[in-house]
């Protein structure tokens, strides 16, 4: 099964009448359709967008992502870029989801793509997901990807969004006197300018 659901929709009662988990939101609905849909066996590839992933204050998505890993075997959550779908009109930030039907989740495996800049100009290409496809069959980690236990999600209570633990953070190292000498730098500059554009007024 390959699916990309409707993301931030609201449904009304009838909606969640077949849902053992009821809420409004309609990727949640959709998620606890596909999971019983599936066979044993079963292997579905889903775009869900990040909401789904970090909320823990309400019920229904706690007590969805919970069936999820105890029914599925969730092997795989590529991280896609925020504007992946900006070309279809949809800025949401959304990840890919590949799960087997049958069996409990143990570990997932992560590939993070969000710090690519995607644009209607720059769309994501192919090209981008070279790494991903190389370190795929063994679940191979670098600077991209990692592995996280059902236990260690278990802990965050169910919070299975895609935090980088490799993600190099970019520190400015100069200090407040530099700094301010490259603003007063800058001011001169811009002061220069202004000078020469009177001038040839």
């Amino acid at each position: 099964m390959l699916t990309n659901p409707p993301f931030g929709g609201k449904e009304g009662k009838d909606a969640q009448t077949r849902s053992p988990y009821k809420t409004s939101a309609t990727q949640v609905l959709f998620l606890q359709h596909v999971i019983d849909s599936l066979k044993p066996g079963g292997r579905c590839g889903i775009v869900l967008d990040e909401g789904v992933f970090f909320r823990t204050n309400e019920q229904a998505f706690v007590q969805t992502k919970r069936k999820f890993l105890d029914e599925c075997d969730l092997w795989c959550i590529l991280s896609l870029p925020a504007g992946a779908f900006v070309n279809a009109g949809a800025g949401v930030k959304t990840n890919l989801l590949f799960f087997t039907r049958g069996g409990p989740t143990e570990k997932i495996w992560y590939y993070d793509l969000s710090d690519v800049k995607v644009g209607k100009k720059s769309p994501l290409n192919l090209e981008r997901f070279d790494d991903f496809f190389r370190l795929l069959p063994e679940r191979g980690e670098n600077e991209r990807s990692w592995t996280m236990t059902r236990g260690e999600v278990d802990a965050k209570n169910y919070d299975l969004k895609a935090v980088n633990p490799n993600a190099k953070v970019e520190q400015d190292t100069r200090t407040p006197d530099e700094i301010l000498d490259l603003i007063e730098q800058k001011q001169k500059e811009i002061a220069e300018a202004i000078g020469k554009l009177r001038a040839i007024r």
